[in-house]
């Protein structure tokens, strides 16, 4: 029990908050939000997190495309809950003519509401007299962190439906998040943001891991769960290849992806916010991860992506030479389609790099 009271550590606050009587301990976690902004601990636009004495450097980079307003938004947040072990990002994608308001209260929300979940399984769980942390703990990390995640993302989307600020039902976005505590990161995603791990093989090559699914509406599962709903998935004659989800006796809303906050039009036809979350062990071969929404892989590859990124000298602007990597293929290989917005975090996991004889990169034919 010892071991598994030092993870509260940091959490006094949200325990405090919880025993005050506001339900959940919300404005607690908002409270430790205000602290880590005024510290400069979270980033919410384009630049760089790198705090002192941290292993993680985040470098992060959003360019509007040529449809409006930008709809992407991401955020970064050092000493995530007062750990200083943790980090939270997430990158959103929003649509609709709401979009970009979906995509910021969502990225508003949804932290603070995964810290409170998070402190609240753990308290339940270490009231289990068969817990045994040690015994697998590992596992045991996860089985929170996938619980806390669920819940977060099931209360975050009913909190979106009841606020009447924004109009969400033909409005929405994606949210591809990560927690990284220690040498474990969890993963957790809604949509088709991508998320591409760098890591040395055997031989010193640089290789991508893709560490999500692109959750698009002709995926079997995915398409299987719309059409029993009585939802449609079919790609429109000027889209050959581009499947959408529409309503059983309306061309609309059309959505290119399977799984969203929001876009309440269509959750009663088989659109669920429901994320898949995943876990890693970060070795010291695992060098850093991308998180991007989908305006760069439809246009630039796992591969791609992470040599673009290693082959940036300064680290700080590796995201941005990522996205703008992503704008010159678009434009290259999508001529007449207008760019989309295009966002990504590239997040380190080591203060410094292998010295450059220990990583090859691995050049792929243009």
């Amino acid at each position: 029990m010892r071991h598994f009271s030092s993870m509260f550590n940091g959490l006094a606050r949200l325990r405090r908050g919880k025993n005050s009587g506001n339900g959940d301990g919300r404005e607690a976690a908002e409270a430790m939000a205000k602290d880590a902004k005024k510290n400069d601990l979270i980033l919410r636009s384009s630049g760089f997190v790198n705090v002192d004495g941290s292993n993680n450097f985040a470098s992060v980079f959003s360019k509007r495309g040529r449809k409006g307003v930008n709809q992407d938004c991401a955020i970064v947040w050092e000493e995530f809950g007062c750990q200083a072990d943790m980090l939270f990002c997430g990158i959103f994608d929003g649509h609709g003519p709401w979009g970009h308001f979906v995509a910021k209260k969502v990225r508003e929300s949804m932290p603070s509401s995964l810290l409170c979940n998070w402190q609240e399984t753990l308290a339940q769980t270490s009231l289990d007299p068969d817990f045994d942390l040690e015994s697998d703990k590992k596992h045991q990390r996860f089985h929170i962190w996938k619980h806390s995640y669920l819940k977060t993302c099931a209360a975050v989307d009913q909190e979106l439906e009841q606020y009447r600020k924004i109009d969400s039902f033909y409005s929405g976005t994606t949210a591809l998040t990560i927690v990284r505590q220690g040498d474990l990161i969890y993963v957790a995603n809604i949509g088709d943001s991508r998320a591409v791990l760098a890591t040395t093989s055997d031989d010193g090559n640089l290789v991508p891991v893709q560490l999500t699914v692109d959750f698009k509406p002709n995926l079997p599962q995915e398409a299987e769960r719309i059409i029993q709903c009585n939802g449609r998935v079919f790609c429109l004659d000027d889209e050959p290849g581009v499947h959408r989800v529409w309503l059983p006796h309306e061309e609309s809303p059309g959505l290119a992806m399977s799984r969203a906050f929001g876009d309440y039009c269509i959750k009663d036809y088989g659109l669920i916010s429901v994320p898949e979350v995943t876990h890693r062990h970060i070795t010291c071969r695992d060098q850093f991860v991308v998180l991007a929404t989908d305006g760069v892989w439809d246009v630039i590859s796992n591969q791609e992506a992470i040599q673009i990124v290693s082959s940036t000298s300064d680290k700080a602007k590796a995201a941005k030479h990522l996205v703008e990597c992503a704008v010159l293929a678009w434009k290259k290989k999508r001529k007449g389609i207008a760019v989309d917005d295009i966002s990504a975090i590239c997040l380190f996991f080591h203060s410094s790099p292998l010295p450059q004889h220990e990583v090859n990169l691995v050049t792929t034919s243009k």
